[in-house]
């Protein structure tokens, strides 16, 4: 059996290659593409692949990480804001898309029982399809994926009520022991684990985990908290796509975030693929070839039916009619969970044969057109909204307050948190600069984060954690790490990732730049010569020379990539120093002592100039310096007195003045 499935791995991969690049030469979106390969690939098409049950169980893997990583791009506090929108906007819909489907079975001869099913297997979206859609296309926090992905959380909830309710549509008497006050008390505990968990089981664990720099170890423990929280909603009664976005929600709140999602992501997308797939091999190409027209007119119907009761209850939740037909037309497939009550109804005889089938290829026909009528959803609600309509009614009955962005935007995204990293942040928080700041080193992150700086535990060579730092919308990027490696690889992701974005690289040597600037960086700053550019700058102002002068000599060696130090001649002409412009000279200072025979007098009265032919140039009292004293200026113990002139001069005045 493992070689089957090993060998029906590589049928489903590698047709999907074959399949998707087609798909990607006639622009249908990749969901499509996955669709139709289970198509080929499935016991109804070319029957390639033998271990049908192995694949669905690989898709369920997909779907968990699927809602697991909505979870983590979504919080407690979105979730809470769209708490109008669960409640009534996902019974709205569900009511309506019941009693349209129960009315059109009844019209087509069913039973009032199996019109009820019917109307329970119309009124589910596609979970997976439609966030993964939506979440392609950077729209999960719009208003429209708001409300949608808040429809599609009550349709979770509401398919245990609907599961329950089988075996009593069908005329059973036993419901599997299952009771509904006990469901209930399971649901509210699972709830309540949420907020506890992502307030202090997960930072705990998490920072101890961290703090071990293991990846792996970091990854399995990400997967075993998401598989222990499906597998606790399963356990109660609920479903593990369910369980799977609670947990994301769990660690959406928690520092940990970034990594965790990066780590998922890759994972995610192999087995989602999956799914698709396993919805595609469902599909009797034979029975659809023989009804096309049918099925095709069917799956339109549900698709007008399904846009106008979730767009209706889109409206009633608040948001205006173009928003409101956006997201209707995102609901408008039958969903994958359909497909699970389809089963279960099957074994207590509410749906077969034929109309089992018909189900399969209407469903599986909305799934297929759901990208594309994301996509056109925009344009064809503008053009509904330009029509003469009533304001109201294009305003809507509740308009939703606009909320300040969840996510940053034009923002300075710091990676790295030592000395440097630190005090780019404190200049950012003074200027009133929005940052992000990622950081490796877990103690760094949780000690910061309770300070409230906003860092995130994360790897920023993970193209995922740069996204999920929302690098698209940043303005700049500072990489302050000291691995050589980590920075040319954040530095080439920044570029790619956001092409017009600043990206600013501190690299301890040289022969950095080139690389460096070559994969994207604007400015590359080397340690070892940003300290001898210090040193110089203190020792040309030692030796008198202009600011003016060493300000221009510091901009032309950055300018040209510090390449002056490299090949400045020996023999270049110096500036004009002390030393080269008045050689016999110097600067030196001394203290005059408690016995100096100076002490009380005046500065005229030393003759300093006349007797000794030097210069006073300043006085340090008790650090307050007096510049060019004057004539009149009374001596005191302790003074010291910078003078300038020869060397010999200036020790003959400190002999002669701290003498008795």
């Amino acid at each position: 059996m493992h070689a089957f499935l090993l060998n029906d791995i590589l049928v489903i991969i590698f047709l999907s290659v074959v399949v998707l690049y087609l798909c990607h030469r006639v622009r249908l979106p990749i969901i499509v593409g996955f669709l139709l390969t289970g198509v080929i690939a499935g016991p109804h098409g070319f029957g390639l692949v033998k271990e049908i049950e192995a694949v669905k169980t690989l898709a369920e893997i997909g779907v968990v990480l699927l809602m697991f990583t909505i979870g983590m791009e979504f919080s407690l506090r979105s979730l809470l804001r769209i708490g109008r929108t669960v409640l009534l906007g996902g019974s709205v819909q569900l009511v309506l898309t019941i009693l349209a489907g129960f009315g059109a079975a009844r019209l087509l001869g069913y039973g009032c029982r199996e019109a009820v099913f019917a109307g329970f297997l119309l009124s589910l979206s596609s979970t997976a399809i439609v966030l993964k859609t939506l979440q392609d296309r950077a729209e999960i926090e719009s208003p429209h994926g708001n409300t949608a992905l808040g429809i599609l959380i009550f349709q979770d909830i509401a398919v245990i009520p609907m599961m329950l309710l089988i075996p009593l549509l069908a005329g059973a008497t036993d419901n599997g022991g299952a009771s509904p006050f006990l469901l209930l008390l399971k649901t509210a505990g699972i709830v309540l684990l949420v907020p506890v968990m992502s307030r202090w089981v997960v930072p705990w664990l998490f920072f101890g985990i961290a703090k071990t720099r293991s990846r792996e170890l970091f990854l399995i423990t990400t997967i075993a908290l998401v598989m222990a929280v499906a597998w606790l909603t399963q356990r109660a009664g609920l479903s593990l796509a369910l369980g799977a976005f609670l947990a994301g929600l769990i660690i959406s709140e928690s520092e940990y975030s970034h990594q965790a999602l990066g780590d998922i992501l890759p994972f995610r997308d192999v087995f989602t693929s999956f799914f698709f797939v396993s919805i595609g091999m469902l599909l009797d190409a034979a029975f659809f070839m023989r009804h096309p027209l049918v099925l095709i007119a069917a799956a339109l119907a549900i698709v007008c039916v399904k846009t106008l009761t979730a767009g209706v209850a889109a409206y009633f939740s608040g948001l205006p009619l173009r928003s409101a037909l956006v997201a209707g037309m995102a609901l408008a497939q039958v969903g994958e969970f359909s497909f699970i009550l389809s089963e279960t109804g099957g074994a207590y005889g509410l749906v077969s044969g034929d109309a089992y089938q018909a189900f399969l290829a209407v469903s599986i026909l909305t799934m297929m057109a759901t990208p594309s009528l994301i996509t056109i959803a925009p344009a064809l609600a503008h053009a509904v909204v330009n029509k003469p309509l009533p304001r109201r009614l294009k305003q809507g009955i509740a308009p939703q307050k606009k909320e300040a962005p969840s996510r940053l935007e034009n923002h300075l995204l710091i990676v790295g948190f030592g000395l440097n990293g630190k005090n780019l942040a404190h200049a950012a928080r003074m200027a009133g600069i929005p940052y992000m700041i990622l950081e490796m080193n877990p103690a760094f992150v949780r000690s910061e984060k309770a300070k409230g700086e906003p860092i995130y535990y994360g790897d920023a060579t993970q193209e995922a954690i740069l996204l999920h730092a929302n690098i698209r919308q940043a303005r700049s990027l500072v990489v302050v790490i000291n691995d050589r490696a980590a920075a040319r690889r954040i530095t080439e992701l920044g570029r790619r990732l956001n092409p017009g974005i600043y990206i600013l690289v501190r690299t301890r040597y040289l022969a950095e730049i080139n690389d460096l600037t070559r994969l994207g960086a604007n400015e590359v700053i080397p340690e070892e010569f940003e300290t001898s550019v210090e040193i110089f700058s203190r020792v040309l102002a030692r030796y008198f020379v202009p600011k003016e002068d060493i300000l221009k000599l510091i901009a032309d060696i950055r300018a040209d990539g510090y390449d002056m130090f490299r090949s400045l001649s020996r023999n270049a002409q110096p500036s004009c120093t002390m030393e080269s412009c008045l050689p016999d000279l110097e600067i030196s200072s001394f203290r005059i002592t408690e016995e100096a025979s100076v002490i009380g007098k005046t500065i005229g009265a030393t003759e300093l100039r006349k007797r000794y032919g030097v210069t006073l140039l300043v006085v340090n009292r008790n650090y307050t310096i007096i510049s060019n004293p004057a004539a009149d200026f009374v001596v005191a113990a302790g003074d010291v007195l910078f003078l300038v002139g020869e060397a010999g001069k200036i020790q003959a005045v400190k002999e002669a003045f701290n003498s008795r």
